[in-house]
């Protein structure tokens, strides 16, 4: 039989554990940042939840009970506390603004201002998961060109440090002038041995520094110039930022937000200086008694179609009808783009590769070929 005595400290111990785990768990709740899929899945059960007619402390505590993440639930928790003590739902989620963007906030306001809560919810859960579906992609398309790339200058380090030392030994002991693709690498293997740790320090220093500098409001504009106008990727960063606008615009207008409120959602929602700058041109215009389509008619950010699409939702009355269905196109065209770029990228990989190690490796046995003409000279 187990001594009580025994098995008494250790469940005291494992209480203890679990609430300093809580403790730290709700010191980051103020601070925590809320995957944009995680997000999703959240606002897409609570509209479901809500929609079965459940009261919204109800759902929110079902939410709570099956999220496994400890910090997120505490943040649920917090809200759930917030509305029973008379909170509004919007007001109870702003207190944690890294968990739930502007975005999601103004859309519970626009819900609860009109009653259609649920229906909005759902509406900003196919936003959320049009936006995650597309992020994935972009990112797939880049994993394989990244690692390849890094696994490529790891091999040509690797080569230049541990390998390349060893046939320029070889090479000394023949006494004759080497061919000068030789030397260069094998001088720039006596260099990468002897300064390794200041070319990584120089990277770093150099990835540091840009980061910083990109930080700074000057530097972030030069990014998003540079990146938009990019020779390969700069055409799919700007139909992605084109169907964002777009969506974020058509989503909000439709949920009941003041264009003016929604203009400054759709700028911070961005991410790019170049929505920012028309979103601010186009909220002063339209204060002014103007149309969204007069400053997009201007602005060589947006291209014609999207200008007459606009023009003629302004004709029409549904402008959010247009936006949605220009941000479906763009949205297609964005796909067709990640497919090409992902086919293009393979051969030019695997040419870059043959290149680089290639060269090295024709470098390295361009004396020996020479040693064996000049042996066969001799004979």
């Amino acid at each position: 039989m187990a001594n009580p005595s025994t098995t008494k400290p250790k469940s005291s111990v494992k209480v203890a554990q679990e609430m300093a785990k809580l403790k730290a768990a709700e010191k980051k709740a103020k601070t925590y940042k809320l995957d944009l899929g995680e997000l999703s899945i959240f606002t897409s059960q609570l509209a479901s939840l809500l929609q079965a007619g459940l009261p919204l402390v109800s759902c929110l505590e079902a939410l709570q009970d099956q999220t496994e993440d400890q910090v997120f639930r505490i943040v649920i928790r917090d809200v759930r506390n917030d509305i029973s003590t008379g909170t509004s739902f919007s007001a109870a989620v702003k207190k944690f603004p890294k968990a739930f963007p502007n975005l999601f906030i103004s859309m519970v306001e626009a819900g609860e201002a009109s009653g259609g809560l649920a229906e909005i919810l759902g509406k900003v859960a196919g936003y959320f998961e049009s936006t995650v579906k597309l992020t994935k992609k972009v990112k797939s398309a880049m994993t394989y060109p990244v690692a390849v790339i890094g696994l490529a200058v790891a091999l040509v380090n690797v080569l230049l440090i541990f390998v390349i030392p060893v046939f320029a030994a070889m090479f000394a002991d023949f006494g004759a002038k080497l061919p000068a693709p030789t030397q260069m690498l094998i001088d720039l293997s006596d260099f990468m041995k002897a300064w390794w740790w200041a070319v990584g320090g120089a990277a770093y220093g150099i990835f540091f520094f840009t980061g910083k500098y990109v930080a700074t409001p000057n530097g972030r504009r030069q990014k998003d110039h540079f990146l938009i106008n990019a020779p390969i990727f700069g055409n799919l960063v700007h139909k992605i930022a084109l169907s964002r606008f777009c969506r974020t615009y058509a989503t909000l207008m439709r949920s009941g937000v003041p264009i003016l409120r929604t203009l400054e959602i759709v700028a911070s929602a961005s991410g790019k200086v170049q929505v920012e700058d028309a979103c601010a041109a186009i909220a002063k215009h339209v204060s002014q008694g103007g149309q969204v389509s007069d400053i997009m008619a201007v602005n060589t950010f947006f291209p014609p179609m999207m200008k007459h699409m606009v023009k003629a939702g302004e004709t029409t009355g549904n402008v959010d009808g247009m936006m949605n269905k220009i941000a479906d196109f763009y949205d297609t065209e964005c796909d067709a783009i990640v497919g090409a770029l992902t086919s293009l990228i393979e051969p030019l990989l695997i040419v870059f590769l043959g290149v680089v190690v290639g060269g090295i490796v024709m470098a390295m046995f361009l004396p020996i070929f020479q040693l064996g003409a000049v042996a066969g000279g001799l004979q």
